[in-house]
């Protein structure tokens, strides 16, 4: 009879019961923090997605196999800095940057060529996002101080002003980059 009875109080009722608070209280952080455009969710603001066409902002690399940014696998690579794999995914990342932006002589963010800890980070560093500025301002015929000024607008402070660092998501900077051409 124990079992039944807390098998019906942890198993149906708290489940149900978190589940409605969060609805209540925070329900678009609830519904997976979802990225609406024009009626449609296009991702969400908590997962990378990603991004190598050289008019995008590219984010982070993923650590996630056997597609990147796939939630259902998430973790770090768990390389070691003197990994080979590390190395060779690192230098893979750096050709691809100068491949796409021959002219940008600028040193590379690391958050450009390195994994998060979850290999799913939606976010860059302002410097990464910096770095791609003229790329993409090129790729789009745009100015560079019109895509700075988008990059500007989309950066997040730290949290309560305190935690974490600036960040700029890049799926609302590059969904805000299309609205710019329309």
């Amino acid at each position: 009879m124990t079992l039944l009875l807390f098998t019906v109080i942890t198993g149906v009722i708290y489940p149900l019961a978190v589940t409605g608070i969060a609805q209540a209280i925070f329900p678009h952080q609830a519904n997976g923090s979802l990225i609406v455009k024009d009626g449609r969710p296009v991702g969400s603001e908590l997962l990378g997605q990603q991004f190598d066409d050289p008019k995008y902002f590219w984010g982070r690399l993923s650590a996630t196999s056997p597609h990147p940014y796939n939630g259902s696998s998430s973790s770090g690579s768990n390389l070691g800095a003197n990994n080979p794999d590390l190395m060779k995914a690192v230098q893979g990342r750096i050709e691809a940057l100068h491949s796409a932006d021959p002219s940008n002589a600028a040193n590379i963010p690391v958050d450009l060529v390195t994994a998060s800890g979850s290999g799913l980070d939606p976010h860059i560093s302002p410097a990464a996002a910096e770095y791609q500025i003229h790329r993409v301002a090129k790729a789009r015929g745009l100015a560079q101080d019109e895509v700075r000024d988008l990059v500007t607008r989309h950066t997040e402070a730290r949290q309560f002003g305190l935690l974490g660092e600036p960040r700029v998501n890049v799926l609302r900077l590059n969904l805000a980059l299309n609205e710019l051409k329309k």
